[in-house]
């Protein structure tokens, strides 16, 4: 076979459909397929099975022009092979209904208005869950505040005044304290009010303590029942560290008084240098005396400012 015209006999079926490719196919006439193959009047040559006549000349097809349908329209020479006879018969694909929302009925559509109620109650949930987490809170900070993390040493700053509590048989309200001025004053010492911030009445403090001898003398009445005390003393020190030698019934504490500069205030500040300190004091049922020495050995740059007796908490 060659590429071309085999004559006219010869069933279109025979043609050489890539006739074109070739030299003696082109000279023959043969043009690139336009709907059809090889060779001029070979498009549109549809026809029913069993008309065809060979030997005979086929009549032209008529053109039908194309139409470019709108999208989404169907095309006027389209039929759908189930629609044809003998054709595939139709299956009907199952629909999605995921609700009544947006997309609800449409093939693999998401169900909106379920995705909004589900993120709603998540929503809901996290509320509930926090206002409970703050209902239920921490505890009253107030008990915790006051508890003790170990074992307090036999003096450190205190900053604190007598509270309301029973112990050793009696309550602080009615345990002794003593202001600076009311205390027994020996070996020089003597009172002033230069410095402020002094908490005894009309801020009066004990001064000139820094000499070996000088001392104060308390009398404490109204002891009602023996045993472990704490005595507080309020001083103040120009921002350096101080002690002094601690005497209870005519025996002197094992440990000085510290009376540390607690919070590291500028040295030569006397305002600034107001302190509370305290030591365990053992003190018998009725009158016991406290004395506050400044002894050999102790470094006694201080002034004094209160005294007063609470309970040991710890006892």
């Amino acid at each position: 076979m060659t590429s071309g015209n085999n004559g006219a006999n010869t069933p279109p079926e025979d043609d050489d459909p890539f006739g074109y490719l070739y030299a003696d196919g082109q000279a023959n006439g043969a043009q690139p397929p336009s709907g059809g193959y090889g060779y001029p009047n070979a498009v549109n040559r549809v026809r029913a099975v069993g008309q065809r006549q060979y030997g005979q000349q086929p009549p032209a097809a008529p053109q039908i022009p194309q139409q470019q349908g709108a999208y989404g329209q169907p095309n006027a020479h389209y039929a759908a092979p189930e629609t044809l006879p003998g054709g595939a018969p139709t299956t009907q694909q199952p629909s999605y209904s995921g609700g009544s929302g947006p997309g609800a009925g449409r093939g693999g559509g998401p169900n909106t208005k379920g995705l909004l109620i589900g993120a709603i109650a998540v929503v809901a949930a996290v509320v509930i869950g926090i206002s409970v987490a703050m209902l239920g809170g921490d505890d009253d900070p107030g008990d915790k505040g006051n508890e003790a993390g170990a074992t307090p040493s036999q003096s450190q700053s205190a900053e604190s005044s007598p509270s309301a509590s029973s112990s050793a048989g009696a309550s602080e309200e009615d345990l002794p304290a003593i202001d600076a001025k009311a205390l027994r004053l020996e070996g020089g010492t003597n009172t002033a009010s230069e410095f402020k911030g002094a908490k005894a009445d009309g801020g009066i403090y004990v001064t000139n303590f820094n000499n070996v001898g000088a001392k104060v003398v308390w009398s404490v009445n109204g002891i009602e029942k023996g045993g472990t005390y704490r005595l507080y003393v309020r001083y103040g020190v120009p921002g350096k560290d101080a002690d002094a030698t601690l005497v209870v019934n005519g025996t002197a504490n094992s440990q000085p008084l510290n009376m540390e500069n607690f919070g590291n205030t500028p040295e030569g500040d006397w305002e600034k240098g107001w302190k509370t300190t305290w030591a365990n004091v053992n003190l018998t049922k009725g009158t016991n005396t406290i004395e506050l020495a400044c002894n050999e050995g102790n470094q006694c740059d201080a002034v004094l400012d209160q005294m007063y007796i609470t309970v040991d908490k710890d006892s």
